[in-house]
C-alpha cells in the first residue's frame, strides 16, 4: 500500500471504478443483511439487559461509521454476542452511564492500537484462551435466554450462572406451552429454512410469521410491547452520557477486555471475508474505525460494537462488492427505526431467543473443543481454565488469568540444549544442504494463527517465482489454529492449480497435532508432510524422479527421521 493511500478506508479508494452494477450488488446485500442484523441487534440488546432499541442504534450508528472508515470491503459491523455478558454485568453494577463510559474509553484503545500498530498484538492471544472464552460465552447467552424461550415467572433473574440455572429450574412448573410453542416454530423456522432456500433469512421469516401469528390469535405471551413499552421512532439526539470520573479506573480493566474482544472479532471477522472475497483487508484502518464507532455509538444511546463475522459472510454471499453495502446495511435499519418502529411491539421474546440459542450454538466453536483436546496438556488447561473462569467467575478475569497461564506455561516449555537436541536439529538446517533449482523453500516463523495467515498470500502472489516443488519449512512455527490450516489448503489449491506441488516440514508438537487431525492432510497427502527439511528434499528428489546416485536405504532413513 503506498504512503498516500495508508490511512484512506476503503470506502474512499473502492469508488474509483465503481459502477452501476457494484452498486446493485450492494443495494440487494445490503438490504439483506440489514433485514438479518435486525433481530439480532434487538435480542443482542435484551440479553445484555438494555431496551431493545439500543441495539438499533448501534447497529445503525456503528454499522454506518465502520462500512464509511474501516478497512475492509464487506466488513459488517454492529453489537455482537461476544458483548452480551458483559455488557449485562456492567449495566447491572453502573447502569447506562457506566456502559456509555466503557464503551469510549473501549473505543479511545481501539484507536491507539490502530494508530500505533498495536493492534497487532491480539494476532499473538493464544487459541486455548480464544476458544475458551467463546465458549463459555456462547453457553451464558443461551442460559440467558431460557426464561424467555419457556415463557417462565420467575423473580429477577441472577447474573451467575450457577444461581441462574438453580432459579430456572425451581420454577420450571410456570412454563407456558404457547410460549414454548412459539420458541419451538422460531426454531424449526430458523433451523430449516436454509435447506429449502438461502436466499430468504431464516430469522426474519421466523420474526415476521411469528409476530403476525401471536398478534392475530392475541397469544397469552411476553412481547417487546409488553416488556419494554415498545420501540421508539428513529434515532436519540446525540448527548454527551452522564458519568463520574470516579468510575474510570474501576471500569478501565472492562474497557480493555471490551477493546480486545471487538478487536479480535473485528480482525477474525476482516480475515474470514478476505477468504470468501479474495480482498486483503487494512488492520490498523480496521481498528480505528471500530475505535471510532465505539465512541460514537455511546452518544446516541448505543452499546460496544465490532465486526460481525456471520453477517459480514452474509454480506459477501449476498453480492457485496464494496462498503457501501454495509452503509446501506444501516440505512435499512435506519427506516425500519423511522416507519416501522411500532410494530416491532409485537415481536414474541421466545423469537429473539431462539435466534440467540442459534447464535450461541454458531458462534460457540464447539468443534474446535475436539481440537484443543488432541493438543498438550498444558493447552487443554488453559482452555479448561478460560471457559471455567468464563462461566462461572468473570469474562474480564478469564482473560487475564488465561493470558497469564499461557504465558506462565510458554516459560516452562522452556528446554534446555542437549547433544540429541543438537543431533536431531542436524536434519532441519538449511546451510549444509543441497536445493534444486526447481524447489522453493518458504520459512513461517512465529505463530500462524488468524491475524497473520495473509502473510502467506502476500509471499506468494506471484506464483510463478514460484519451483516446480515448494516447501514449507515449519521448524520455527510456534503455533497455528484453524484458519491458519485454511491458508495452507489455500495455498496447497493455487500450486495444484498450476501444476505445482507442496510439501510441509518440521512442524513441531502443536501444529503437528494440528495438521494430522484436520482434513488438510487428506488434501495435501500425508507423504508430503515429512518430519524435517533433509526429508523433504529427499521426497522432492523422488518426486522429480532424480535421486542421481542417493541409496534407496539412505532416502528411507532420512524420511524416518524424527523431529
Amino acid at each position: 500500500m503506498t504512503p498516500s493511500r495508508q490511512w484512506l478506508p476503503r470506502s474512499i479508494t473502492c469508488l474509483r471504478g465503481y459502477t452501476l452494477n457494484d452498486l446493485s450488488h450492494d443495494l440487494i446485500a445490503g438490504l439483506t443483511v440489514g433485514l438479518i442484523a435486525l433481530p439480532l441487534a434487538m435480542a443482542f440488546a435484551i440479553a445484555s439487559g438494555v431496551p431493545p432499541q439500543v441495539g438499533l442504534y448501534t447497529a445503525v450508528i456503528a454499522g454506518f461509521i465502520i462500512s464509511a472508515f474501516g478497512g475492509s470491503r464487506t466488513q459488517i459491523g454492529g453489537p455482537t454476542g461476544a458483548f452480551v455478558i458483559i455488557v449485562s454485568g456492567i449495566v447491572i453494577k453502573f447502569g447506562m452511564p457506566g456502559l456509555a463510559l466503557v464503551g469510549i474509553m473501549a473505543g479511545l484503545l481501539l484507536l491507539i492500537m490502530g494508530l500505533t500498530g498495536l493492534g497487532s498484538a491480539v494476532k499473538y492471544i493464544p487459541r486455548p484462551v480464544t476458544i475458551g472464552f467463546t465458549n463459555g460465552i456462547a453457553l451464558l447467552i443461551a442460559s440467558t435466554q431460557i426464561k424467555d424461550f419457556l415463557g417462565l415467572t420467575t423473580p429477577s433473574v441472577p447474573s451467575d450462572f450457577l444461581s441462574r440455572i438453580e432459579l430456572l429450574a425451581h420454577h420450571l412448573t410456570t412454563a407456558r406451552p404457547e410460549t414454548i410453542a412459539v420458541g419451538l416454530a422460531s426454531l424449526a423456522i430458523i433451523l430449516c429454512l436454509p435447506y429449502l432456500t438461502r436466499r430468504i433469512p431464516g430469522a426474519i421469516v421466523a420474526l415476521v410469521l411469528l409476530t403476525a401469528v401471536s398478534a392475530a390469535f392475541h397469544l397469552h405471551l411476553e412481547t417487546i410491547g409488553t416488556k419494554f413499552g415498545g420501540i421508539p421512532r428513529g434515532l436519540p439526539h446525540i448527548a454527551l452520557p452522564n458519568f463520574h470520573g470516579v468510575h474510570v479506573l474501576t471500569l478501565l480493566p472492562s474497557a480493555f477486555t471490551v477493546a480486545m474482544l471487538a478487536a479480535v472479532e473485528s480482525l477474525l471477522s476482516a480475515v474470514v471475508a478476505d477468504g470468501m472475497s479474495g480482498d486483503h483487508h487494512d488492520s490498523n484502518m480496521e481498528l480505528i474505525a471500530q475505535g471510532i464507532a465505539n465512541i460514537i455509538s455511546p452518544m446516541f444511546g448505543g452499546m460496544p460494537a465490532t465486526g460481525a463475522v456471520a453477517r459480514t459472510a452474509t454480506n459477501i454471499r449476498s453480492g457485496a462488492h464494496t462498503p457501501i453495502a454495509g452503509i446501506v446495511h444501516a440505512a435499512t435499519l435506519l427506516l425500519i427505526l423511522l416507519f416501522a418502529a411500532p410494530l416491532a411491539s409485537y415481536v414474541p421474546l421466545a423469537t429473539l431467543a431462539a435466534v440467540l440459542f442459534v447464535v450461541a450454538y454458531n458462534m460457540g466453536e464447539w468443534r474446535e473443543i475436539a481440537t484443543i483436546f488432541h493438543l498438550s496438556k498444558t493447552d487443554i488447561a488453559v482452555w479448561f481454565t478460560t471457559f471455567s473462569l468464563t462461566v462461572f467467575a468473570d469474562l474480564t478475569v478469564a482473560v487475564g488469568v488465561g493470558m497469564s497461564l499461557a504465558a506462565l506455561l510458554y516459560i516452562y516449555r522452556v528446554e534446555p540444549v542437549t547433544t540429541e537436541y543438537l543431533r536431531d536439529g542436524q536434519a532441519h538446517i538449511l546451510q549444509d544442504k543441497e536445493i534444486p533449482a526447481n524447489v522453493t523453500i518458504l520459512r513461517i516463523h512465529g505463530p500462524f494463527l488468524f491475524g497473520t495467515t495473509e502473510k502467506l498470500a502476500e509471499a506468494t502472489r506471484d506464483l510463478n517465482q514460484l519451483g516446480d516443488i515448494v516447501i514449507l519449512r515449519l521448524r520455527n512455527m510456534t503455533a497455528l489454529d484453524a484458519t491458519g490450516v485454511h491458508a495452507f489448503e489455500q495455498f496447497n489449491t493455487r500450486l495444484h492449480i498450476t501444476g505445482r506441488t507442496l510439501l510441509l516440514c518440521g512442524a513441531r508438537d502443536q501444529p503437528s497435532h494440528i495438521i494430522d487431525h484436520s482434513d488438510f492432510l487428506k488434501h495435501v497427502g500425508p507423504e508430503n508432510v515429512l518430519p524435517n527439511v533433509q526429508a523433504a528434499l529427499v521426497r522432492a528428489r523422488e518426486l522429480q524422479g532424480n535421486f542421481e546416485g542417493l541409496a534407496p536405504d539412505l532416502a528411507l532413513e532420512l524420511a524416518k527421521q524424527p523431529i
